[in-house]
């Protein structure tokens, strides 16, 4: 079946956070911006969110946000995942015949829901695919098509699933540079506090260089252990946690900072505050894992290092980095009207396949 109408396409949210994200929530915003992007360009989209979820395109909905009940209680039992998603399926599958496509950005439900649908179905999934709960996963429903975000991600999707590779995008307006401003050029770190996103690393590489560092993100609360021992201690003078940021607040820091520094310890999917710190003309220093070869362009919009050593002389070569160019790349391979397309083609693709 190949349609070359406009698609009815429905997105299917995690249910941890609202939409749109307001500080963290990568897999939100690209959920938020695909949509939007697929809107654009002709198409039927309806988005599959928590309740408390605000856009300005048609929803379906059954309960708040897991952020919501952790906000009004305080304590929530560990079933309520569960229930959240289970509500929002019972939403989906009254509306299954209203779709060509499903596209799904949570796990692991939808895959038993979708049934005989699952051949006109998508899922990307947001996080690393190695470990033994996906792998279970993709065992259990080979034919479910996937979408990896990286080759390298892919790697570790079997054959039968993945169908192709969608690299993420956004909506370059929301980083769109302002009229220059006197950077403060103080190094800065994005992430979350915990031993995959090392900010502990970036600090070493601050000290290292005599300069300036902040750091973005919420501590890990699985690992809070982490925070108070490798950070907290190094915290005082030019080393400064700023706390968990809205994107008004991380755009503000991403055009003052010489540098974002990607000091990553596990292997990334994709990564995406190296394309928002691209989207801003600030170059990324990064570590040599995972998706970031895909990413960074050495040398371009920034440097892929493997050591502390490497990465303090990639910062004192700074300088020889083009904002400009840094900001066109960005313009040329990651934007949310890019990754729509990408996206629409692999719908089809499904569709003439099926």
């Amino acid at each position: 079946m190949t349609l070359n109408r406009p698609l009815r396409i429905a997105q299917i949210s995690p249910l941890i956070l609202p939409l749109p994200a307001a500080e963290a929530g990568g897999t939100e915003r690209i959920v938020v911006d695909l949509s939007y992007a697929l809107n654009a360009l002709g198409h039927q989209v309806t988005v599959f969110a928590s309740a408390d979820s605000q856009l300005d395109l048609p929803c379906e909905s059954a309960l708040e946000s897991l952020a919501f009940f952790e906000t009004r209680d305080g304590h929530v039992p560990p079933g309520l995942p569960g229930v959240l998603e289970a509500a929002l399926m019972e939403r989906l599958r009254e509306r299954l015949a209203d779709f060509d496509i499903v596209h799904c950005h949570g796990e692991f439900f939808h895959a038993a829901l979708l049934g005989e649908q699952r051949k006109h179905s998508l899922t990307t999934i947001h996080w690393r695919t190695d470990e033994l709960d996906r792998q279970l996963f993709f065992s259990a429903f080979p034919d479910l098509p996937v979408a990896a975000i990286s080759a390298s991600q892919a790697h570790t999707i079997p054959a039968s699933n993945c169908r192709g590779v969608v690299a993420h995008g956004l909506d370059p307006a929301r980083f769109a540079p302002p009229p220059p401003v006197e950077p403060d050029h103080s190094l800065l770190f994005i992430g979350r506090m915990t031993d995959q996103k090392r900010p502990d690393r970036a600090i070493d590489i601050a000290r290292r260089c005599e300069h300036a560092l902040k750091l973005a993100g919420s501590r890990d609360p699985g690992n809070p252990y982490y925070f108070e021992h490798h950070v907290q201690p190094a915290l005082g003078g030019a080393i400064e946690h700023v706390g968990a940021i809205d994107d008004a607040r991380k755009r503000e820091l991403l055009l003052a900072a010489r540098a974002l520094i990607f000091p990553i310890d596990w292997p990334e999917p994709f990564g995406l505050v190296m394309i928002e710190a691209m989207a801003c003309g600030t170059p990324v220093v990064a570590w040599n894992n995972g998706a970031v070869p895909e990413v960074v362009e050495h040398g371009v919009t920034g440097f892929i290092v493997d050591s502390i050593d490497e990465a303090v002389a990639a910062v004192a070569r700074l300088p020889e980095l083009d904002h400009g160019v840094i900001r066109a790349r960005f313009l040329e391979r990651f934007t949310a009207e890019r990754m729509a397309r990408d996206y629409v083609r692999l719908y089809r693709r499904l569709l003439a396949d099926a």
